[in-house]
């Protein structure tokens, strides 16, 4: 069987670029939150298969994936034989452990299907991981290309802030630098940052993917006191705690202070929001109906 026709590369995938804005405060997520889908990018050409050939494949680099996931946060693989091979690789965030990378990743099958199908490439991002798949020959856009951003509320007090947060950019960028993980956590006066670059970048290259990262959350975002900004092979996220960072529960009873660990910015805050909102929206029925039921008597 021959290789399906290339779509043009990961810029043809169905992945729009949405600016969610948070309200007055950021939102600290806890370990539960690392599952939440953030975002998805589904390449528009779908696999011509009648044997079944490519979708085995597929199959067989999701299993492999998931598998491997279970010893490392980061790994590739890859599925067949040329013309039918695939490829494809995960990432977990860095703070996480094994058993929750497997947890995490062991979701993006079932989610991929769903919402990609038989698309030739995709990508799943969720909070504490991504899983990417595309097949053999299919065209990469570069380290730097942008996905994906989430940015907050504007800062009242826009020179301090920005001079903080700018300060905390560049620890960030020389973290990942000389780190030997390509992750790093850390804060400056109440400016929480974190930084990660693909498993298989070189140091060098991953600062500059960072430093890119954080001039495009400045060009997109402006004085946001929040962000997340995805590339192609590095994200970021940044937060501002006006009265100090706050304590994060890891969801098992332990509680940890904010350096080394991770504070996720909010898309699963937004959607534990409109939870709320829907939780509310049904009392005041229930509360409005029993009014009127009692009215009858």
């Amino acid at each position: 069987m021959g290789l399906p026709r290339k779509s043009p590369s990961l810029l043809s995938l169905s992945l729009v670029s949405i600016t969610i804005f948070l309200g007055s405060f950021p939102f600290v997520a806890t370990a539960a939150d690392y599952t939440n889908l953030v975002f998805k990018g589904c390449a528009d050409q779908k696999f011509q298969d009648p044997s079944g050939v490519y979708l085995q494949n597929l199959k067989n680099l999701m299993q492999d994936l998931v598998s491997q996931s279970s010893q490392r946060t980061f790994s590739t693989a890859a599925s067949g034989e040329d013309p039918n091979a695939i490829n494809g690789l995960y990432q977990c965030r860095g703070d996480l452990s094994t058993s929750q990378c497997y947890s995490c990743v062991s979701k993006i099958p079932k989610i991929s299907d769903k919402v990609c199908g038989k698309a030739v490439a995709a990508r799943v991002q969720l909070s504490g991981c991504y899983l990417r798949y595309e097949i053999a020959g299919f065209k990469q856009v570069p380290e730097t290309e942008f996905l994906y951003k989430v940015c907050g509320s504007s800062s009242s007090g826009r020179t301090e802030f920005e001079k903080r947060r700018e300060t905390a950019f560049n620890m960030a960028e020389e973290g990942v630098k000389s780190g030997s993980s390509l992750f790093y956590t850390g804060d400056y006066q109440s400016v929480y940052v974190l930084a990660q670059c693909q498993g298989d970048m070189g140091t060098a290259n991953c600062g500059d993917c960072v430093k890119t990262a954080f001039e495009t959350a400045k060009n997109n975002c402006g004085d946001s006191v929040s962000a997340q900004l995805y590339l192609h092979k590095c994200y970021i996220s940044y937060s501002y705690y006006p009265n100090g960072i706050p304590t994060i529960s890891s969801g098992t009873g332990e509680t940890r202070q904010r350096t080394q660990k991770t504070v996720a910015i909010a898309v699963g805050g937004v959607a534990g929001l409109g939870f709320l909102v829907v939780c509310l929206m049904f009392l005041k029925s229930v509360v409005k109906k029993r009014s009127k039921k009692h009215e009858g008597y």
